[in-house]
């Protein structure tokens, strides 16, 4: 067995693996889009109802539904994909455990995995509690740091582990 030929197993593995994420990805929204009929009119009228909105006392002005309370179903649905895709990066996330991943795989799939149950409690508690736009998009970009940073810590810890075993 040459070295490459372990690299194309290992290739055909993720290749694997990414082509199972993408059905499913399809088969989820596909779902939801069954589940809730109403779901596209909703998201017309939610895109339709946009307009620039102020941001506190600031100068700054960013687009924001008018009404944003009205889009319950939206959010709600969001929520949904945002909780079943979770699950399922948590089922591939030990996939790539058990198939030997690379460190970078699984630091991937570990941020991917936080970044989707944080967006599903974000969505629960600032949209469809209070209906907070903007603070909303804020706690999504510390969201997305706080995911990094586990994705970083991940890639360190697996580096000083491979270096103690050199």
């Amino acid at each position: 067995m040459t070295a490459d030929s372990g690299g194309f197993r290992h290739r055909h593995r993720d290749g694997m693996l990414s082509a199972v994420a993408a059905g499913f990805f399809l088969i989820l929204v596909g779902a939801l889009f069954v589940t809730n009929p109403d779901l596209p009119n909703k998201l017309i009228n939610f895109f339709n109802n946009f307009e620039l909105k102020q941001i506190s006392n600031s100068n700054v002005y960013l687009p924001a539904p008018k009404d944003p309370e009205t889009f319950l179903l939206v959010y709600q649905t969001v929520e949904q994909f945002c909780l079943i895709w979770a699950v399922f990066l948590v089922a591939m996330l030990g996939a790539r455990f058990i198939l030997g991943a690379s460190a970078r795989r699984k630091a991937d799939g570990l941020g991917d995995v936080v970044f989707w149950f944080g967006a599903a409690y974000l969505v629960q508690t600032w949209l469809l509690n209070v209906t907070k736009w903007f603070e909303f998009w804020a706690l999504i970009i510390v969201l997305i740091g706080a995911s990094m940073v586990v994705r970083g810590l991940l890639l360190v810890a697996a580096w000083q582990l491979r270096r103690k075993k050199n």
